[in-house]
């Protein structure tokens, strides 16, 4: 349980741009979730493993709706999965610690579900890309179409321009490179799309999925919105306060740097599990091991106010080795932060090893063939549900991870009432 008045203090001084203070609270709220041992497992009803959304919204709404007692395993130091986010003591700047979250949704019911345990601010996502030398707005629009022409053309122009050079692709795309230019056409694409998808990839765009660039809209005015949902913002107070507040329940246990395979053998036959790690380490990698990308992070405090201008800038150049600069101190405009000091975080993408954190499921045939295989085993476990990114093997937006586990919740409540 965490002290309410730590949480109240937490809330006032973010709001207040006091980031010293704010600093000094998260550590302490960080540290509280790491003093609960985990004692008889037997003693809890469900078990979830892992602490991102994903998991501590199935265990809020189980002890919210059935008052019983939830027990949460986290491997890592920390709770939150790849959410969490930390404040640097040195510049008051929060840190996304595994890259740039930015929560969006358009769902009414997730909206108000989240809105019970943070607020958020008006930030607006909006993505530049830099391009031979060149800054443009990303996703592509008409502004971005007019720049790199250097022209000025019109809603109709444009796309009578982006049709004649999109008129190569006759059949329907079956990869991201036919897609990408069945949208944009062939110069748009080489100019934005091909190098920053090799890089992310390290997969010859025309051996991916089609469906990787149907996530950027492609647009004939000057709406430079990366997202088009009808709520966007960021948590006013953090990422790290917002999963504290989630976990903030008396029955709810939250045991960091624990490994649920070292207890997975206390587990009875008649508790439930929730299980949010990769699906095929939970089978011991039998049908073989699943591919993903991982991210490298090289983070730096510079002795400048201002490095880019913006919160996120790609870059789309093969001859550059990363893929794109995160500035966090713009996602926060209304805090106040320590002058002349700024803090950027370098991207690096590749093939993940089975030791490595997974972050983008890759998706080949061979991975769909295992994928099947991992469900068939899944299906046959008595007792044990798989959700979220690593167990469903599928990219979630954090939106669609909220939404996908209240709605097993609600199955695992009605089950539990019935």
């Amino acid at each position: 349980m965490i002290s309410q008045s730590a949480l109240q203090q937490l809330n006032e001084h973010s709001c207040n741009g006091k980031s010293a203070i704010v600093t000094e609270l998260s550590a302490e709220l960080g540290e509280s979730m790491h003093s609960h041992p985990v004692g008889d497992i037997a003693q809890y009803s469900h078990i979830v493993v892992g602490s991102g959304f994903f998991g501590l919204t199935v265990a809020e709404q189980l002890v919210s709706k059935l008052n019983t007692p939830v027990l949460v395993l986290e491997k890592r130091n920390h709770i939150g999965g790849n959410a969490y986010s930390e404040f640097d003591s040195e510049t008051g700047i929060e840190i996304h610690t595994y890259g740039s979250h930015l929560f969006h949704t358009s769902n009414e019911k997730v909206w108000e579900y989240v809105n019970r345990f943070t607020t958020f601010t008006n930030y607006v996502h909006r993505v530049k890309t830099k391009s031979k030398n060149q800054i443009f707005s990303m996703p592509i629009n008409l502004h971005t179409i007019n720049q790199y022409l250097d022209k000025s053309l019109s809603p109709d122009e444009a796309r009578d321009w982006v049709k004649e050079c999109s008129a190569e692709i006759t059949a329907q795309p079956g990869n991201l490179e036919d897609k990408a230019i069945s949208l944009i056409g062939r110069p748009l694409y080489e100019a934005f799309i091909q190098g920053y998808t090799q890089k992310q990839w390290q997969t010859d765009p025309k051996q991916l999925p089609e469906a990787i660039i149907s996530r950027l809209p492609v647009r004939y005015n000057y709406d430079d919105r990366y997202f088009n949902d009808t709520y966007e913002g960021l948590p006013t107070n953090g990422y790290t306060a917002w999963l504290v507040n989630l976990a903030n329940h008396p029955k709810i246990n939250v045991v960091t740097n624990v490994d649920f395979f070292d207890l997975k053998h206390q587990v009875q036959e008649n508790q439930k599990v929730i299980y949010t790690g990769p699906i095929d380490r939970y089978f011991n990698y039998s049908e073989g091991v699943l591919g993903w990308r991982t991210l490298d992070f090289k983070t730096q405090t510079l002795d400048i106010e201002d490095f880019q201008g913006t919160s996120v800038m790609n870059y789309a150049d093969l001859d550059i080795d990363f893929t794109r600069i995160h500035e966090y101190k713009h996602f926060h405009p209304e805090r106040t932060y320590t002058p002349n000091k700024t803090i950027i975080t370098h991207e690096y993408s590749r093939f993940a090893s089975r030791d490595d954190e997974p972050y983008y499921p890759i998706n080949t045939d061979s991975d769909r063939v295992m994928l099947t295989k991992y469900r068939e085993l899944a299906d046959k476990e008595e007792n044990v549900y798989f959700g979220g990114r690593l167990g469903r093997y599928q990219y979630l937006d954090m939106h669609m991870a909220i939404s996908s586990a209240l709605g097993l919740a609600e199955e695992l409540i009605n089950d539990s009432k019935s």
